[in-house]
Parts: structure tokens; C-alpha cells; sequence
């Protein structure tokens, strides 16, 4: 029997695993922390019972993922994907519904529909060559920056409603391709939503790693790999620079130098609460979204943005990712809530304060329902997941030029000089996200490459 090892069990690890242990590999997981998931976990941080999700939270890939078939996880979609409140007590929000959406942004629902439309018919026909070329017009608008694309937009509910999306992106808002993430966000609303998983992201890990357990695949927790495993199939769901380590000078030194020369991406500073009491919005529209964009006008969120990457701390004020899954998902234990900011990365300070009076502007009373908080820095981040260098947790910058070769410029970039080795982490295509796409797609071609 054929074996592989795969190092790392973050989701796009576990899904790799899945594909060649479905092909009749002995698999063994190798994983560095004492839980399987990466990413992908959930556990009490605040208060007894209480579940938060430690990094991702909201899945809009997960649901159509050929890597997440048939698991029998159960994703919740809250009634409205997103909301972006604003001074005053408006808000824009993000409906499932491209109509609606359209709608609610007024005299800019007609350039907000031709943006995004073309994306939202191919989407469900899984971007064939036909559908990439019907959608041609949109993907260049993707490759352009939020700032660009927001001008073809009147209002200035309109242009703060696509920022809150395109910062997404950890990307300054005049640079290129920011504006690829918010259209592809909003797509995503409109085609699968926005879900959140029943009893938080940890669930989808556990009925991946049970899948495996049913294949006999074999999962080591608190197994850090220091040197690459010998076997036929090594799949490592690490980021570069962790490559780099762990193969010990085996690699062609080109080859080395520019995994080395990629760049990670600026950090987070999460704050986990367990409330009281659900948040008190001023714009009513928010207890509907499961997600809330924290950042007023499309100015203040690009000002934000800047600051981070000239590597001045978080924005003053920052702009701000909020999740309300418990409001949607009773099974969380109680009323709870999850934000981050970004920051440089590797920045060594805590964003807490200023995210909380962030969500003070947009909810006056929320400070006074929090019953305990958490506090997640960079270099926490770092501590519990080696791929999360200085905080990074979308696998490296999402420069146009880390977009086009990610990690290096390579036909296959999952493929790696060495026989049998392959990267199949967020820093490869397509990116970071919980999809598994990384894992599977890094999994076919060992496969196709060994004549399976």
C-alpha cells in the first residue's frame, strides 16, 4: 500500500488527506498543536460553555466545496449576509437577494447590478472557460483597487458599502486587486451566503477528521514534523517560510530563495465576548446580518487600511470585522461575539480598546452588556499556528503579484522540486479561505503524477 504523510491539519491538510486516503493511501496527519483544525477550531474562551470560533467564523466557500462533500455539517444562514452601519442609524445591507441588495442602494443599484451579476451567473456553473469569458468585463474590474472600481458609484452609502467589502482583502484600498474581493464577496451572498456552522467552525474539522478515522487514516496531535517525512506522498499545509525549515537545505536554492521572498500578509487583534445581552444596534437592519462592517465612509476605511500597511498600528479609528453567530446559532451557549481589526504585522500591541469603542459608535450601550472578553494579538495568533507568521491569517499578502505567483511563479505552484513533496496551504492557489481547495487540488495532481 502506498503512503502519505501530510503535515498540518488545517482544513485545506484534512482535505488533501481525505482525497488520498480515498484513493487507497495509508495516511498519517501529522499536527503541531494538541487539537486538530488550524484555523478551522473552535473553543470557551471567555466564559464556561460559551463557544467562539478562534479564527475563521464565516464560510461563504464552504458550502459548495467539492473538498466538503457530504460531512453532514450543518451551516446556518443568518437572514442577511452582511450590514454596514453608518453615522446617524443607516445602514446598507447585503441581502441574499441581488434585486434586493440592488434596491437598497438606491440610484447606485444599477452600477452595483452590473458589477456584480455577470460573477453571480457563473458562479453556479463552477467558473467554466465559457463562464470565465461571459465574465471577463467583471474579472477585470477585479483585478483593479476598491478606490477605482467604488468611483463608478454616487452615493457615499454606496462606495462605504463596497469598501467594508473589499478590505476583506488586507489590502490598502488604492492598490490593485482590492476591488477583486469585495465583487467576489458580494457574489458569494448572492449564490451560497454567508453561513456560519452550527455549533461553531469546530464541527467541520471533527467530521473531517471522523471521515478519515472511517478510511483508517491516522491523525497525530501534539506531532511537530522538524525535517520532511519520507513516504510517497508528502503533503505539507504550511506556509513557506515553514518549508523552507522543515526541508533542511534539500530544496534547489532558486526555488528556496523565493518561497523566502514571500510576503505575509498584515495581522489581526481579535477580541472575543460572551454579552449579556444581544449587541444594540442603532441601524435596526443589523440584528438581521451575521456579519457587520465597522469602518463609516469608504475615506475612513482606505485611511484605516494605509495606516496598518505603512505599519503604524491599527487605524485610529480602525475599521472593524464583526460576527454575531450565536445571534443565529442557539446551540453556541449563549450570547457571544467575535471582531478584529487589522495591524501591522507582527505588531505587538492590543487593538481591543479601540475595536470596542469602534463598536460603541454603531451600538451605544455594547460595552455595558459585555460579561467577559478575549483578547487574540498577532503574536498569540503566531503561538498556536505556525502558518499564521506575525499574525497573518490569510496565508500571505494578496498582492497582485502574490496573486499571479503564489507562492512562486510555477505552472503548478502545489507541486515542488522535490519528488513526491507538494505545498498545499492558503499560500497556494486559490487562496485562504475555508474551502479545502489547496489540499484537494494539491492531492489530485500527486495522484495524477503517480499514475492514480
Amino acid at each position: 500500500m502506498r503512503r502519505a504523510v501530510v503535515v498540518g491539519s488545517g482544513p485545506n491538510g484534512l482535505a488533501g488527506a481525505l482525497q488520498l486516503a480515498q484513493a487507497g493511501y495509508e495516511v498519517v496527519v501529522h499536527e503541531a498543536a494538541a487539537v486538530a483544525g488550524g484555523g478551522c477550531r473552535s473553543a470557551e474562551l471567555t466564559l464556561p460553555g460559551v463557544v467562539h470560533d478562534v479564527c475563521a467564523a464565516v464560510l461563504p466557500f464552504a458550502r459548495t466545496s467539492p473538498a466538503f462533500r457530504d460531512l453532514g455539517v450543518e451551516l446556518v444562514d443568518p437572514p442577511a449576509p452582511a450590514a454596514h452601519p453608518l453615522d446617524g442609524g443607516d445602514a446598507v445591507v447585503l441581502e441574499r437577494s441581488l434585486a434586493e441588495t440592488a434596491a437598497g442602494l438606491g440610484e447606485d443599484g444599477d452600477a452595483y447590478r452590473s458589477l456584480v451579476e455577470p460573477l453571480v451567473r457563473a458562479w453556479p456553473r463552477t467558473w467554466s472557460r465559457r463562464d470565465m469569458l461571459r465574465a471577463r468585463p467583471q474579472l477585470l474590474h477585479a483585478l483593479r483597487s476598491a478606490r477605482t472600481v467604488a468611483s463608478r458609484f454616487r452615493t457615499e452609502r454606496a462606495r462605504a458599502f463596497f469598501a467594508g467589502h473589499a478590505a476583506h482583502s488586507v489590502l490598502r484600498l488604492d492598490r490593485r486587486p482590492s476591488a477583486g474581493f469585495g465583487l467576489v464577496l458580494c457574489a458569494a451572498a448572492h449564490t451560497v451566503g454567508w453561513p456560519v456552522v452550527r455549533g461553531g467552525t469546530q464541527a467541520l474539522t471533527d467530521a473531517l477528521v471522523s471521515r478519515l478515522a472511517s478510511l483508517g487514516a491516522e491523525i497525530r496531535l501534539s506531532s511537530p514534523v522538524d525535517e520532511l517525512p519520507r513516504a510517497d506522498v508528502v503533503l505539507c499545509d504550511v506556509a513557506p517560510r515553514e518549508l523552507v525549515r522543515i526541508a533542511r537545505g534539500t530544496l534547489p536554492p532558486r526555488y528556496e530563495r523565493g518561497l523566502l521572498r514571500y510576503r505575509p500578509a498584515p495581522a489581526a487583534c481579535k477580541v472575543d465576548w460572551a454579552l449579556g445581552a444581544p449587541i444594540p444596534w442603532r441601524a435596526e437592519a443589523c440584528a438581521r446580518a451575521g456579519t457587520i462592517h465597522l469602518g463609516g465612509s469608504f475615506d475612513e476605511i482606505a485611511r484605516s487600511e494605509a495606516h496598518v500597511w505603512e505599519g503604524l498600528g491599527p487605524g485610529t479609528p480602525p475599521y472593524v470585522l464583526l460576527a454575531q453567530q450565536s445571534r443565529f446559532d442557539s446551540t453556541r451557549g449563549g450570547e457571544s461575539a467575535w471582531a478584529y481589526c487589522h495591524v501591522p504585522n507582527g505588531w505587538e500591541g492590543d487593538a481591543s480598546g479601540a475595536i470596542e469603542e469602534q463598536v460603541e459608535r454603531f451600538a451605544p450601550g455594547f460595552r455595558d452588556r459585555i460579561l467577559a472578553r478575549h483578547v487574540t494579538t498577532p503574536r498569540d495568533f503566531e503561538a498556536s499556528n505556525r502558518n499564521e507568521i506575525g499574525g497573518d491569517i490569510v496565508g500571505g499578502a494578496n498582492t497582485l503579484p502574490q496573486l499571479l505567483a503564489r507562492p512562486v511563479a510555477r505552472p503548478l505552484p502545489w507541486r515542488t522540486p522535490l519528488r513526491g513533496v507538494y505545498l498545499c496551504s492558503a499560500s497556494t492557489p486559490p487562496g485562504g479561505g475555508v474551502h479545502g481547495l489547496c489540499g484537494l487540488i494539491a492531492a489530485r495532481l500527486a495522484l495524477r503524477d503517480a499514475g492514480g
